[in-house]
């Protein structure tokens, strides 16, 4: 099989977008730092601290580039990006994530505690320490897309009752597994019900849904149930068929039942060794 090769356009991409982020929240605290008296030494520390470091892109090139096989399979294929992805995740939330906590807390005491700043001055106070903490919920909301660290640390069950107890709709989540799933499955089942989820939240104008996971023999299976208006269809613009492609990257499968009126279930069945 071959793999197609990123362009450095796409695979520079997420640190470009994260760098113009973290840019703007540097480039306002040291004008804060500044008009604040502070020495230029210490107002070009503050704006290199949250400097996001590049992504490893020759790494990920030559991950790529091994890959590129004929004897390589699809599901290898996949394994690689994860891992790739969970390396990204936590590259972030303990390197550029910890430094704009930081920031943002030095700018909070820097507004609270220096009360006879000029106006001008406290209002670029007041803006970088704003920018500061939208970066902060921009980058978390990233990592967690990305891959997120409850998920690695305890589970599909505690994963994905965070998810449930964000949702304006009460959600019942049932996880049955004796043991867990490779982390490659048991990343697709994540996302797959993050999706569905928000599918639901979006489209079905449903009261409650239902999740279930549990393992059959090989076979991980995940159900999520809706009581909405149905109608459903894997060849609309609803995200099922984002859904299927997702599955079918680890030679899963995906099931739809949506009469017009309700309920809709969507069943999806992932390998999984006993």
């Amino acid at each position: 099989m071959a793999v197609r090769r990123w362009p450095d356009s796409v695979v520079g991409m997420t640190s470009s977008r994260l760098s113009r982020r973290a840019l703007v929240g540097s480039a306002l605290s040291g004008a804060a730092l500044a008009a604040a008296g502070f020495p230029a030494r210490a107002v070009a520390a503050a704006a290199t601290a949250v400097a996001l470091p590049p992504l490893d892109t020759q790494a990920l090139r030559a991950a790529i580039s091994d890959l590129d096989h004929p004897q390589v399979t699809a599901a290898q294929v996949v394994d690689a990006t994860d891992a790739e992805r969970r390396r990204i995740e936590r590259d972030l939330h303990d390197g550029a994530q910890q430094r704009l906590v930081s920031l943002a807390v030095n700018l909070g005491l820097a507004r609270a505690t220096m009360r006879d700043l000029p106006d001008d001055a406290r209002k670029v106070i007041d803006e970088a320490h704003r920018e500061a903490k939208e970066a902060i919920a921009e980058l978390s909301a990233l990592v967690r897309g990305l891959h997120p660290a409850v998920l690695e640390d305890r589970g599909l069950d505690a994963a994905l009752s965070g998810i449930a107890a964000r949702l304006p709709i009460p959600v019942t989540l049932t996880v049955d597994l004796p043991s867990r799933p490779s982390p490659t499955v048991e990343a697709v089942a994540y996302f797959v019900v993050s999706e569905a989820l928000a599918n639901v939240v979006k489209h079905a104008r449903a009261s409650r849904a239902d999740v279930t996971i549990k393992r059959l023999d090989g076979t991980l299976l995940v159900v999520i149930a809706d009581d909405g208006a149905g109608g459903a269809d894997t060849s609309g613009g609803t995200g099922l068929a984002g859904l299927a492609g997702r599955v079918g990257s680890v030679d899963g499968t995906l099931s739809v039942k949506s009469p017009v009126g309700g309920p809709t279930v969507v069943t999806v069945e992932l390998p999984c060794a006993p």
